[in-house]
């Protein structure tokens, strides 16, 4: 679970209603028509920037990876990679048959691996697959950047049509203060939605993708130097270029005897 995620979202809605608490009750600000626009309104407008699969595919990818912290840190699979190259100086790449990978491109890299392919096809094969992995991570983000462009939008339109209905009852002055607040209620739905949910989660969307493209990268690497039979401390050496220096402490593996 990526607990500050959850922990961000909840504290944003939490001092959002506590502002609306601060002199009124929720009821003033819950407004059906206006919630249906905006809510309403940015669906259809996704859908015609994106088709429904795409969207649903985004709010999969989102659900399953911006509330959970399933990637491993650069430094445990450095050491896993390490190991995994001390086994095949070993015992031959076969000796990756049986080793639990704790990533599953990791995984996929050994599969490939001990299927005996060649170390081009290996490579190609592993670049091809963090190609779509990324693609699907930037189709996700575009797809909440623009929940997130439209919602502001969708809700001034909503503001724009209770503005006409309550220029249409000018005549009773009583009814201008509620009209007014009703109308004013779906600038703050969209604002809300595109400020509080949508923004922030194509922001974690594009940090998780790097996050990914950066293991990736690493593994990539790693199964080319063990392919190639190289050191396995050289190659740790190599690696360790993706942890902050400070974080490089006990990733060199110990000689071999």
């Amino acid at each position: 679970m990526d607990i500050l995620t959850l922990v961000g979202l909840l504290a944003g809605i939490v001092i959002v209603l506590l502002a609306m608490l601060a002199n009124a009750s929720v009821t003033t600000f819950l407004n059906l028509p206006g919630l249906a626009i905006v809510l309403g309104g940015t669906f259809a407008v996704t859908l015609i920037k994106f088709r429904l699969p795409t969207v649903a595919s985004a709010f999969r990818l989102a659900a399953k990876t911006v509330f959970t912290d399933r990637l491993p840190r650069p430094s445990s699979l450095i050491l896993e990679v390490g190991e995994l190259g001390r086994k095949v100086r070993k015992e031959g790449i076969l000796g990756l048959e049986e080793h639990e990978a704790s990533d599953e491109f990791l995984k996929k890299a050994i599969s490939l691996c001990v299927d005996g392919h060649p170390p081009e096809l290996v490579e190609e094969a592993l670049l091809q697959e963090s190609q779509q992995i990324a693609e699907r991570y930037e189709v996700a983000e575009r797809v909440f950047r623009g929940i997130g462009e439209s919602a502001p939008a969708i809700g001034m339109l909503g503001t724009l049509i209770g503005l006409v209905q309550m220029l249409n009852t000018l005549d009773d002055p009583s009814t201008i203060g509620p009209a007014m607040a009703i109308a004013l209620l779906t600038t703050l739905y969209g604002a809300f939605l595109a400020q509080l949910v949508a923004l922030p989660l194509a922001e974690k969307l594009q940090l998780k993708a790097e996050d990914d493209g950066r293991n990736q990268m690493l593994i990539i690497t790693s199964i080319k130097s063990i392919m190639r039979g190289e050191n396995p401390r050289v190659m740790t050496e190599f690696l360790s270029s993706y942890v902050p220096p400070e974080h490089r402490t006990g990733l060199a593996p110990e000689k071999e005897a």
